[in-house]
């Protein structure tokens, strides 16, 4: 008897590719501007960011985006727009 396993990757709707997009964008922005070299930086450390990463990786996009949103701002950032593909019509 022979058993065969096919595994799968699933692929996300396109709507959650962007949320994906977004809540990695957020999480990258505050680890590069949110951290630093100081005693008094939590930077990768800091409880809420992990938190949204944690939400990110569960697939909970709106929590982790709201999450980093609120953290950017409690820490007097600018949150960034959401990035979006750049197409050059030119070529």
């Amino acid at each position: 008897m022979t058993v065969l396993l096919v595994l799968t990757a699933q692929a996300l709707p396109a709507g959650e590719e962007a949320l994906k997009a977004r809540c990695e964008q957020l999480i990258a922005y505050y680890d590069r501007y949110g951290a630093s070299r100081s005693a008094h930086s939590d930077g990768r450390r800091n409880h809420t960011r992990l938190g949204a990463e944690i939400d990110c990786e569960n697939r909970l996009y709106a929590e982790g985006i709201a999450a980093m949103e609120t953290l950017l701002r409690n820490k007097r950032f600018k949150v960034p727009p959401p990035a979006t593909d750049e197409i050059d019509i030119d070529e």
